[in-house]
């Protein structure tokens, strides 16, 4: 019985963990921290978002804020949250509740019953 709920607490986290990372490569999974809304959040992601090894590491740089691309120049827009990543262009918005998407969350999200939207429906704009 133990056995079966352990299994299922991992599954469930190995599924949290791909849903989170937005369908990354196991191979580029890693367990990190990140700089997300002026403070360190560590968990399981991404090697380009969880850029930092450990807590410590992630609170040296908060610290040094002036690297923090979130910090300097506040680039999310309809209050989007910002994490600083280690790819291009170092840093990563979060639009999700805004009623916005896109790079910077600036492109208002189409109502869903306009059928002219070319491609996916963005998924910032699902509300459940």
């Amino acid at each position: 019985m133990l056995s079966r709920l352990t299994l299922s607490a991992a599954l469930l986290l190995l599924t949290i963990a791909v849903i989170v990372s937005e369908g990354c490569e196991l191979d580029q999974m890693r367990y990190g921290c990140r700089i997300y809304n002026a403070q360190c959040s560590c968990g399981y992601g991404c090697k380009s978002e969880y850029r930092y090894d450990n807590n410590d590491d992630c609170k040296l740089a908060l610290k040094g804020r002036r690297s923090d691309i979130c910090y300097r120049s506040k680039p999310c827009l309809n209050e989007g949250s910002c994490s600083q990543i280690s790819s291009e262009p170092g840093f990563k918005c979060r639009c999700e509740g805004t009623g916005f998407y896109g790079t910077y969350c600036e492109t208002p999200c189409p109502r869903p019953d306009v059928t002219l939207l070319r491609g996916q429906y963005p998924y910032e704009c699902v509300v459940i």
